[in-house]
């Protein structure tokens, strides 16, 4: 499957910068942020494609405040997103200004009308965010659309999961990848259950990756391990800007460093393979072969006295040692002399 220019099965990982409300308002700071993407390797920025009148309703009813915990708490819903939300009359030069960087960018629509008004711009995929997995006419009508299909699971069920599958491919869209995600804003590393990955992977037949919510860059390194071809992760350019989520993105230099580890991570993964390369030829030399430990001669019998199984690897491989041991020698050896079949 491709993201873009970005093949999943030959490229690696594809990591992607989560613009989110991490530009606090403030048009060139998104700019700064999508040029920073790609400094610190990022292969795509996402943004996210609501108003506060899309999302909720305009009500300071209990049902409307933010409880539970949260970085929001006491906050109606309406004015979280009032405050975060990407203005749209900005998309057009955010994604004219990624494209010009050669850096992939799309977005989260969170209703109908977002998923229209995007399609202008023929972004390379869509992402569904987990509080909208539940929403199945939004899957269907972004499904429909025939891009790659990013869905984050955090708060979804086991068989809504596999509703929200059949749903895409019943639209004729194959190109699904289901992101394991925890819901919470940070998550705690005992929450990741990273397992699920390789699980996920096996359970509905598609690719997976991981939308962390993490502190560090610990979680998304272990995805990778464990078979994660998507990582997502929400960058700022400096926490001190401040906003609705600077307090679990990620700031640049601990982007980079990230990125880097994946694709460390990546290089020491590899693939399957027993294959005698030149390098495991050249260190055979260190393994250990039979060699004569005393003097021998010709009619004397071979025995654990005069050939010893050492370092270097030049004679005969040791497997033979038991079938050469009482045989006789049919010719002089010194100390050292390789023992050979001739």
């Amino acid at each position: 499957m491709k993201i873009g220019k970005f093949d999943l099965q030959k490229d690696g990982t594809f990591i992607i910068a989560e613009l989110s409300a991490n530009h606090n308002g403030s048009l060139q700071n998104a700019f700064d942020t999508i040029k920073a993407a790609k400094e610190v390797g990022a292969n795509a920025i996402k943004l996210q494609t609501y108003t506060a009148d899309t999302l909720t309703l305009n009500s300071d009813k209990e049902d409307f405040v933010i409880k539970g915990g949260t970085l929001w708490d006491d906050k109606t819903l309406y004015k979280l997103y009032e405050e975060a939300y990407t203005p749209w009359q900005w998309h057009k030069k955010l994604f004219d200004y990624a494209r010009s960087l050669d850096l992939d960018i799309f977005s989260s629509p969170f209703d109908k009308s977002a998923v229209d008004f995007l399609e202008q711009f023929n972004p390379s995929a869509y992402k569904i965010a987990s509080f909208e997995i539940t929403d199945y006419d939004l899957v269907e009508y972004t499904a429909k659309k025939g891009k790659p299909i990013i869905i984050s699971t955090g708060i979804a069920t086991l068989q809504e999961i596999q509703d929200i599958v059949d749903i895409c491919k019943s639209v004729g869209n194959d190109n699904i990848i289901l992101l394991k995600c925890t819901s919470a804003y940070p998550a705690a590393l005992e929450d990741a259950n990273l397992n699920t990955i390789p699980n996920m992977a096996e359970t509905f037949g598609v690719e997976v990756g991981f939308s962390d919510h993490t502190i560090g860059s610990t979680a998304p390194i272990m995805a990778v391990t464990l078979g994660a071809k998507v990582i997502e992760k929400h960058f700022i350019l400096d926490k001190s800007i401040g906003g609705p989520d600077a307090q679990f993105s990620m700031q640049k230099d601990e982007f980079k460093d990230m990125v880097k580890a994946i694709r460390d991570s990546e290089k020491l993964l590899g693939k399957v393979s027993y294959e005698m390369t030149e390098k495991k030829r050249k260190n055979r030399v260190f393994s250990r072969s039979l060699y004569v430990s005393k003097d021998i001669k010709k009619g004397e019998e071979f025995t654990l006295e005069n050939i010893r199984s050492v370092r270097p690897g030049h004679g005969l491989h040791p497997k033979y040692l038991k079938q050469i041991l009482g045989q006789k020698s049919k010719k002089d050896y010194k100390f050292a002399d390789r023992l050979e079949f001739n």
